[in-house]
């Protein structure tokens, strides 16, 4: 269904945002799956109380009120036409006794930059991937249809995943827009993912797939108050998603809760060596040296290590690097404060936290990520183009995509440059040349980043004994700003980024309505137990079930209109009118420095 469909619907639906939970005030925007987990629809299902068409009929009906238009959370770039067929046929299976996965029935939504062989496009925003729709299904789409899941539609993205611009925007693309914040639409949804993290925050789905390089599964399931699993590199398949790095790139769920993110993960990894991504079969190019290989005993039920005594008896080693400000813009005092309260959680919740930078351990610096992901997105985006037809750079090169954006800079450059897509396009593909602008051979930022991992997480975790690492996973979200670009305080993904290990992000506290959370790091395939400590955090906090999204205008919502000049009366009451969205101006980038790329791709 193309977009302008969408806004029809919008259109004579007639539906206004602003509700606090997106139903009071209308009772056309369908709430009764608020929240619901898939265990809860799949019961539901089950009894015959639900079907799958019902469910994804409601969730066509939410997305059309509250996220198409000029006020919505626009995290949709495109639904598929297909999905109501999709959803009746996993219902006759149903009633013919075939329940093919833990998804079954189960609506989806896609980054789009992930193929789907069907009628709908993969773009990664760029109009310079519209045309034909992909030849084929990626492999986790394949997986998603082979478990009868339902393949909603594809999520918006900051375009080419994040890694066109030093300046850019998350969660802008030229063909899908700015997606915003459900919690507060005038903030941003932050990384690559952002319409995966955003919509499934509100409702508009159960579960959404996303990919990250470095930060952009895990930096939307902090701005949106959500969980967010990275798998490690090799245990999902990255065969027909549009490409930044073989050495990191990975795909993952945005889910509610971990039990749901869990049973995802059991879907959409590949058990078997998968033919189209070499990773998938034996030892990830990022672990050459380290004597790791994929185990042989992968589970295929993750749901079984969700335990709500998860931290009982768990050893964990905290790190606040990363806390004292990104180029010299401190971390505010709210932030560091709720920060320490889900410290906190983890001790009562009976974890023994071991302070790593208190013992004095120092996790490398991966300088040599940015050289990696560069020369490798110039080698493998021009093996994706080959595997297009009908549209602009089918069969090209990253030059080509550069070309098509010269020539269509209005539409595909109208508050952003392409000058990642130009320096990346210098590079001389040759493993052992020592580039001219980063000073290194790749094959040496290479060596650089697998010291970062086997000095960094892995050396932790040996010696002080541990189950895990935890941090804070991101600042929380900013004002989306088009003209200054995205404001990064502090990030962690970096810890695993190199190494393609896997992280577990998890809703941790609130700082004035916007959602803060934590992250837990562990080594390759350690999933099972960084769902087990997950799980046992999200268990004794609550903090999403606590704090579901409000669509408001912005955060802070109360206490910032100032004094009203009637006596007696002061804009800062409870029932005072709502303000209109505020842009806050955040400080001018700093100049590029080609060893510090650009956050959450």
């Amino acid at each position: 269904m193309k977009r302008a469909v969408l806004i029809t619907i919008a259109a004579a639906l007639a539906v206004t945002l602003r509700a606090d939970d997106g139903t009071s005030g209308n009772n056309r925007v369908p709430a009764q799956h608020n929240e619901a987990t898939i265990a809860q629809l799949q019961a539901d299902m089950a009894s015959g109380d639900l079907t799958s068409e019902q469910l994804t009929r409601e969730y066509l009906d939410r997305i059309a009120a509250l996220d198409v238009g000029r006020e919505g959370v626009n995290s949709i770039i495109e639904l598929n036409p297909d999905a109501i067929a999709m959803a009746r046929h996993a219902d006759n299976l149903r009633k013919q006794g075939k329940v093919l996965s833990p998804l079954h029935g189960i609506p989806i939504l896609l980054k789009d930059n992930i193929d789907t062989g069907d009628k709908m496009q993969t773009s990664a925003g760029s109009f310079a991937l519209v045309g034909q729709p992909a030849q084929q299904d990626s492999t986790v789409a394949a997986n998603l249809r082979a478990a009868g899941a339902v393949i909603l539609g594809k999520t918006n993205l900051s375009e080419w995943a994040n890694f066109r611009s030093f300046e850019s925007v998350s969660g802008w693309s030229g063909r899908g827009g700015q997606t915003n914040n459900p919690y507060a639409l005038d903030r941003n949804p932050c990384g690559s993912s952002a319409g995966s993290g955003a919509a499934t925050s509100a409702n508009f789905t159960a579960v959404s797939l996303g990919s990250e390089t470095d930060g952009s599964i895990v930096c939307p399931g902090n701005a949106n108050g959500v969980v967010a699993l990275k798998p490690t590199v090799g245990l999902v398949s990255r065969a027909g998603v549009v490409p930044i790095s073989h050495t990191q790139d990975t795909v993952g769920p945005h889910a509610r809760t971990v039990a749901d993110a869990a049973a995802t993960l059991g879907v959409i990894q590949s058990r078997t060596f998968d033919g189209r991504d070499p990773a998938t079969g034996g030892v990830p190019l990022g672990w050459k040296g380290t004597g790791k290989k994929r185990p042989e005993n992968i589970p295929t039920d993750y749901t079984q290590f969700v335990d709500a005594n998860g931290l009982q008896g768990a050893r964990l080693g905290l790190t606040r690097v990363g806390l004292n400000g990104y180029r010299n813009v401190p971390t505010p005092q709210p932030v560091l404060d709720a920060f320490e309260q889900a410290v906190d959680a983890l001790t009562a919740a009976g974890a023994t936290v071991i302070d790593l930078d208190e013992q004095g351990f120092k996790f490398p610096s991966a300088d040599g990520e940015f050289f990696v992901l560069c020369y490798e997105f110039k080698e493998d985006v021009a093996k994706y183009f080959k595997t297009r037809v009908g549209v602009p750079v089918a069969g090209g090169n990253l030059q080509s995509a550069i070309d098509f954006n010269n020539a269509h800079a209005k539409v595909e450059m109208p508050f952003f440059n392409q000058d990642i897509f130009e320096l990346c396009q210098t590079i001389k593909l040759h493993p052992n040349a020592v580039d001219p602008t980063f000073g290194i051979s790749y094959k040496q930022a290479l060596a650089i980043d697998h010291d970062a991992g086997v000095n960094g997480i892995d050396k932790a975790l040996a010696k002080f004994n541990l189950d895990a690492v935890v941090s804070a996973t991101d600042n929380p979200a900013w004002t989306t700003d088009l003209i200054y670009g995205d404001h990064f305080v502090y990030g962690t993904s970096g810890l695993a980024a190199g190494p393609g290990y896997p992280i577990v992000q998890v809703p941790a506290g609130m700082v004035h309505g916007t959602p803060l959370g934590v992250s837990f790091f562990g080594t390759a395939f350690s999933e099972p137990t960084l769902i087990k400590l997950a799980s046992g955090f999200e268990a004794k906090t609550q903090v999403r079930a606590k704090n579901p999204p409000r669509f408001l205008d912005n955060t802070p919502n109360r206490h910032i209109r100032g004094t009203n000049p009637v006596a007696g009366q002061s804009g800062s009451s409870e029932a005072a009118e709502k303000p209109a969205n505020q842009q806050s101006a955040v400080p001018k980038a700093a100049p590029i420095d080609v060893k510090n790329m650009p956050h959450h791709l």
